[in-house]
């Protein structure tokens, strides 16, 4: 029966992909006219949508807890008005904004009169999957149809019926407005097998899009015969330098490890200046204790905050997604940096300093996506950015870094234009 079954999900997929392809090469074609009119429809049947949508959320929240899933999670799956609201507002955002698709990146004439335009263009049908965060079937839909893709969305078990509620909400919002069939899927079903089979639909999939824990992203990457966009975690540091003001970075690390400690921008290491930690530790100490948050020191930390728990070295690469950081002294920016660079996630850091030349020598040393002075790491975001919804945040290099917009969902390719000539 298993394989039968499996068998099913296959041709089933298989079938999801031929249509989402057919709608890729319409919606390629389409004008950001009729682009805005679709997202905006999205947007207000979502909003229309609203007590259906809070009714399927509570039926996850209630499986969530009598399956014991973990605050952070429960955080992720949550959804009241305000929430749903701004899933709306998002997609209203994102209709707005400048159209990639089309847009002339380069253009030049060789000596031989030939014209060439390096041109933006969709990248296709994006394949997103995705665990406790209903947040992103809206959010990817409305970014993946701005540039012009289909999109294939395959939600985790723990948001199910939310997902499904929100993505019948999209869909009678686009027909609406006369969305292209296909443009917009969802994997009705929650077996594992069916993420097995849209992790080899590179016939269909020009990119997948893992968003989850570290266990998720690992094996997509591993089972994945298109190209992956993805992050794996966020360690997020804060490194106070000896000129830091101490009064705005007790604001910065409450806000980055307190504000919402379960999403991935969410400090979980505080760096702290030797040649300032005796009067720098106790001060970080208490502030975050005094905020319920567990702080795990080196041993040159806990010299100055006693109270603190061992920090064992493996915890330096942790992700905590709670009320828990590690705390760890080092010899000024270089030792931020290189800390950073070895222990850290590629994601966001921060740099909490007066002195100028430290703070240009930790903006121009972190090799991360999104480096701070200054401010907080919990800006790194799509909407914080000024690109509304948000696809995810990607710690690669390639094709996509940061926070990914609409800009971050087209490639390219060269139109050339000649008058009859060879080579």
């Amino acid at each position: 029966m298993q394989n039968n079954g499996i068998e099913t999900i296959s041709q089933q997929l298989e079938a999801m992909g031929e249509k989402a392809l057919r709608a890729a090469r319409e919606l390629a074609l389409l004008s950001s006219d009729e682009k805005i009119k679709v997202l905006n429809s999205m947007a207000e049947a979502v909003v229309q949508a609203i007590p259906e949508v809070l009714a399927a959320n509570a039926e996850d929240m209630a499986n969530a807890r009598k399956n014991n899933l973990s605050s952070a999670m429960q955080d992720r799956l949550l959804l009241d008005e305000k929430r749903i609201i701004a899933m709306a507002d998002g997609l209203r955002e994102v209709a707005q904004q400048s159209d990639p698709a089309g847009r002339v990146l380069a253009e030049f004439t060789r000596p031989n009169g030939i014209k060439i335009a390096k041109v933006a263009v969709p990248l296709g049908v994006i394949g997103i999957i995705y665990e406790a965060r209903p947040n992103v079937t809206v959010d990817a839909a409305g970014i993946c149809l701005k540039a012009g893709n289909a999109v294939i969305l395959r939600g985790g078990k723990e948001a199910f019926n939310s997902n499904l509620a929100l993505a019948h909400a999209l869909d009678r919002g686009g027909q609406a407005a006369g969305l292209i069939a296909g443009a917009v899927q969802i994997v009705p079903w929650t077996d594992r097998e069916a993420v097995q089979v849209m992790l080899k639909m590179d016939k269909y999939l020009s990119v997948i899009i893992p968003r989850g824990g570290e266990s998720l992203i690992r094996a997509v990457v591993a089972g994945a015969t298109m190209p992956v966009i993805k992050h794996y975690k966020g360690v997020c540091h804060a490194y106070l330098d000896k000129s830091c003001n101490i009064e705005m970075a007790s604001a910065i690390l409450l806000n980055g490890k307190c504000q919402r400690p379960g999403v991935c921008n969410a400090l979980e290491t505080v760096l702290i200046d030797r040649a300032a930690a005796e009067k720098l530790v106790p001060i970080v100490y208490g502030v975050l204790s005094s905020a319920g948050v567990t702080v795990f020191g080196d041993e040159e930390f806990r010299r100055y905050a006693p109270d603190a728990e061992v920090l064992p070295e493996e915890n330096l690469f942790n992700e905590y997604l709670d009320l828990r950081i590690s705390a760890k002294v080092v010899d000024g920016v270089d030792g931020a940096v290189d800390h950073i660079n070895f222990y850290g996630s590629h994601h966001s850091e921060t740099i909490l300093a007066d002195d100028a030349e430290a703070v240009e020598k930790f903006l121009n040393g972190v090799d991360s996506a999104v480096v701070y002075s200054n401010a907080s790491t919990r800006f790194t975001d799509g909407g914080e950015f000024g690109m509304g919804a948000e696809i995810g945040i990607s710690t690669d290099k390639l094709h996509a870094r940061g926070p990914m917009g609409v800009d971050e969902l087209v490639t390219y390719k060269y139109i050339v234009r000649g008058n009859g000539q060879v080579r």
